[in-house]
């Protein structure tokens, strides 16, 4: 049975890494991988991974649907997809430099179209947890659809937790708006960016301890420095990153937040949960894509050592 629920995003991603420097103009050896992705479903697929019980929903392109919920239920994850007749599945190209570091090109598509009838009631059935990510709650009917779930969560006394998602669409809708419409989520996985935007300071401590006054526990991803996470009792610890061989950093925050959250149902303390997240980071970087199975890489493809980013 679900313990977990998580709604938002599911796309379609094209992961270029640039062997070489670019040419512009003309050709650039690279390697170049297709394969699912979408925040929210990425942190679905690490925790079924994980052994957590999860349960994802979603909206895809209707020719889509079989696919991507096979690609979920490899990992154990019960997808409970919508199937969107007229807008294709997201999509996003993913940029990857030399250290790992990411540009995204993104087209939402279906994600746009998510809606009351995608997230019924009975998602929640034996769910004590709702994991929400942001992507979900920026644009579209879903943004109400979504709250609406979340105070249905409530009611039934499983706690909320949010994924911010994105500094690029934190400030398109405005950190207090995003504040608001979060109002009664437990806890909160900003990244560095995402946090400083969201407390209006920019030293992570304060960050924390800001965000901390609003949410009862805060998981700050602070990239090469590991995770900070703090409590609105006002304790607070700063975990260092494992070194890890970083490929591609996609999904590295998604793995992240998956390893707390299947902690962190089963009553772990915090800092055990932030160093499961980010012994799963640690995995993440390791090969290109956000999702637990490794793909074998080309052997001309080197990685970085260095350690792992959350992002």
């Amino acid at each position: 049975m679900a313990r977990l629920l998580v709604v938002g995003d599911v796309v379609d991603e094209v992961i270029v890494r640039p062997l070489g420097p670019a040419s512009p103009r003309s050709d650039t050896p690279s390697a170049i991988v297709g394969c699912p992705g979408g925040s929210a479903a990425n942190q679905a697929a690490w925790l079924g991974h994980l052994g957590a019980g999860v349960r994802f929903a979603g909206r895809v392109g209707a020719p889509d649907l079989e696919r991507h919920t096979r690609e979920l239920a490899q990992f154990g994850v019960d997808a409970r997809l919508g199937a969107d007749p007229e807008a294709g599945t997201g999509r996003i190209v993913v940029m990857v430099g030399e250290r790992g570091e990411r540009s995204m090109f993104t087209d939402r598509g279906a994600n746009l179209r998510l809606s009351a009838e995608d997230l019924g009631p009975d998602l929640l059935e034996g769910v004590d947890l709702l994991q929400v990510s942001g992507y979900s709650l920026f644009h579209g009917p879903g943004r109400e659809a979504v709250r609406d779930l979340v105070g249905e969560a409530r009611r039934r006394g499983a706690e909320v937790s949010v994924d911010p998602a994105s500094e690029a669409g934190l400030r398109e809708v405005g950190p207090g708006r995003f504040l608001s419409w979060v109002e009664g989520a437990s806890l909160i996985f900003p990244n560095l960016d995402e946090g400083r935007l969201l407390a209006g300071r920019h030293d992570p401590r304060q960050v924390a301890g800001r965000l901390a006054g609003r949410f009862d526990l805060v998981a700050l991803k602070v990239g090469e420095e590991g995770a900070l996470v703090a409590t609105g009792d006002g304790d607070s610890w700063w975990l260092p990153a494992p070194r890890a061989q970083v490929v591609d950093t996609t999904g590295a925050g998604d793995a992240f937040c998956a390893g707390f959250l299947a902690r962190w149902v089963e009553g772990r303390p915090p800092p055990e949960c932030a160093g499961a997240g980010l012994e799963a980071a640690a995995q993440a970087v390791g090969h290109l894509g956000g999702r637990p199975v490794p793909r074998p890489a080309p052997a001309s493809e080197g990685g970085t050592a260095a350690t792992s980013t959350l992002c």
